[in-house]
């Protein structure tokens, strides 16, 4: 162990962090957090400040869809956390890691109902509905020991948001007397049980029209395309976990559950091995009615045990990673005979020419910017590319397509998340947003260019909610609300330092974004119905 002297707790906290590896920090100073700050120059902590605290966390949502560790924040108390609230929520959802580290009032002062700045009556209680658990460092030496629990369950559970409270009296506390850890402890994802796995490769094998459920906590199974083939069995990849297999590969199936051709082969399927998925609505039944069935053997992996237990109970269920599950599978299935996965995912990729013309017409669009931008993340906002890119789109590879409109569903989210994605991809970043959630978050635009994150806005501007709008109608109720005031977002984003650039055309869009991808500052690419009507008269 080697001793430190003469720091506070808030100080002992960002060499603990710099020990666990982090180097990137989220958050808006406050009063309640300087002391936090006092401690990180000469760690190597980069700070990054957003606009409004639900910023910070979608800043760290997106770094840590990059790097698979978490995103750190660094928040107030009391309006802090409940700015940041909605991005956990969205992070818990998606099983995103997140650590969130906040100021509380003093022991004595915190929920005492006085009116102390930024008191609120439980804060932790707040913070525990939108994470996997919320701690409240009551001493100096109690630091120590949460970090090291939220780090074994970033790296050995299914990851989600964390919080620690730190008290005022307890950050500026004395931590001389703390040692500080050689190596943190660090965890391998839990691999699963050889048993379990023989039991689904004797399925597997047996299996004569075998289908594979991809989530995103599968994501990261670089043994999947491998398995697919040994065993010839169509893919299904929810949004998450769409590149898994590449575009045009056999056995890819990137079309939604939610349609039926998908539906019908999964219902023709004897055995369903289901990887890191929840099997939840918003990826299976999107338009709740209850189309959705599994009469075939399922085999379900995934890190939490409880959510096996959720959704569709399996036959085999096995706790533990996905891609170890699936390493693991390889090692026990030989490539058999043909299954004919290749004619029944062709049938199911046929549900494609199902969907309208302009949900086909948004997926070349989303097409356009894959194959413009060599490399690119697209992260999606609620906004109509977005629903169109959950539905079938095609990407790249693992890991370049994110959406924030399953589970949680939060608006506002792919401008900061874009951001927390280009400080650590090398590549472009590309946020798919509208003109109404787009104004969640507008002023992140000035976070994007302090950050020198040169990210792709692609702004749909079509003065409203326009989806909401389409609802309303279709429920016949009346359209309040929906009709936004919309001010000039291409002044907006000039004054804060991007580029802008109008695309009406197809054939010139390349172009425009291949212009922002070599571009120092960010570019806003503003697009109407113009466009989309263009891209669907091409079809």
């Amino acid at each position: 162990m080697t001793d430190i002297t003469g720091i506070t707790t808030g100080v002992y906290l960002t060499r603990l962090l710099a020990l666990y590896g982090v180097d990137t920090v989220f958050g808006i100073p406050g009063v309640h957090t300087v002391e936090l700050y006092r401690g990180l120059p000469g760690t190597g902590i980069r700070h990054v400040t957003p606009r409004h605290e639900q910023g910070a966390g979608f800043m760290a949502d997106g770094y840590a869809r990059v790097t698979g560790r978490p995103g750190v924040c660094f928040i107030i108390s009391g309006p802090g956390m409940t700015n940041i609230a909605t991005a956990m929520g969205q992070a818990r959802g998606e099983s995103i890691p997140m650590l969130v580290i906040s100021s509380v009032n003093a022991h004595g002062r915190m929920g005492s109902g006085a009116g102390w700045l930024h008191e609120l009556p439980n804060q932790q209680a707040l913070a525990a509905g939108v994470s996997a658990f919320s701690r409240t460092i009551h001493r100096p030496e109690d630091l120590a020991p949460a970090l090291a629990e939220a780090f074994a369950l970033f790296e050995g559970a299914r990851p989600r948001p964390v919080h620690i409270e730190i008290p005022l009296d307890v950050m500026t506390a004395r931590a001389d007397h703390l040692p500080l850890p050689k190596a943190p402890m660090r965890l391998a994802p839990p691999a699963p049980a050889p048993d379990a796995l023989d039991r689904a490769a004797d399925a597997l094998r047996a299996a004569e029209a075998p289908v594979i459920l991809a989530g995103g906590g599968a994501r990261r199974a670089v043994g999947m395309r491998a398995l697919a083939e040994a065993l010839d069995a169509p893919v299904v990849m929810t949004a998450n976990a769409r590149g898994l297999l590449a575009p045009g590969h056999p056995l890819g199936v990137s079309l939604s559950a939610s349609q039926a051709e998908t539906r019908q082969l999964v219902a023709s399927a004897d055995v369903v091995l289901a990887l890191g998925t929840e099997l939840g609505p918003t990826d299976y039944d999107m338009y709740e009615d209850g189309g959705f069935a599994i009469p075939g053997r399922l085999i379900r992996v995934d890190m939490d045990p409880m959510q096996l237990a959720r959704s569709a109970a399996p036959e085999i269920g096995i706790v533990g990673d996905a891609a170890a599950a699936v390493d693991g599978l390889l090692e026990r299935v030989a490539p058999g005979a043909a299954k004919d996965g290749a004619a029944r995912t062709a049938a199911a990729n046929l549900g494609r020419r199902t969907l309208d013309k302009a949900m086909r017409g948004d997926l070349a669009l989303l097409d356009t910017i894959r194959d413009a931008l060599a490399g690119a993340i697209l992260l999606g906002d609620s906004t109509q590319a977005a629903y169109a890119g959950n539905l079938g789109h095609e990407a790249a590879r693992p890991g370049s397509y994110h959406s924030s409109t399953t589970g949680f569903g939060t608006l506002g989210y792919a401008l900061p998340a874009a951001i927390g994605a280009a400080l650590v991809h090398d590549g472009p970043v590309v946020a798919l947003v509208g003109d109404g959630g787009f104004q969640f978050t507008a002023p992140e635009m000035a976070s994007a260019v302090e950050a020198e994150t040169p990210v792709i806005v692609l702004l749909y501007d079509n003065a409203g909610y326009g989806e909401i709008k389409h609802f309303m109608q279709g429920a016949g109720v009346a359209t309040i609300g929906v009709d936004l005031h919309t001010p000039d977002l291409c002044a907006q984003a000039e004054a804060s330092g991007w580029r802008v650039a109008q695309a009406d055309d197809p054939e010139a869009l390349p172009g425009l974004l291949r212009d922002a991808a070599g571009a120092t500052r960010p570019t806003l690419i503003r697009y109407t119905d113009t466009l989309r009507e263009a891209f669907q008269a091409r079809l």
